[in-house]
């Protein structure tokens, strides 16, 4: 199960994740935006609210899982 390190919010609603391995990949949040509870993401100071909690991300009540995350994000 991998761990999610570090986290940067990046333009375009992009996020820079590092991974408890060392990879780093960008994961687009665009294709969510549209959907349930990811619609509040659209507001882009929010969205740069991003945090690392207990090895996934999260903006308070919105977390994604680190392993789906690892395998739906672009190596850089």
């Amino acid at each position: 199960m991998r761990e999610i390190i570090n986290v940067e919010p990046l333009e375009d609603y992009k996020l820079l994740l590092t991974f408890d391995n060392n990879v780093k990949k960008i994961k687009d949040m665009k294709p969510y935006l549209e959907k349930g509870v990811f619609k509040k993401l659209k507001d882009v100071n929010f969205f740069n609210t991003v945090k690392i909690s207990f090895g996934t991300i999260s903006w308070g009540d919105i977390d994604i899982c680190a392993d789906s995350l690892y395998e739906s994000s672009i190596d850089l």
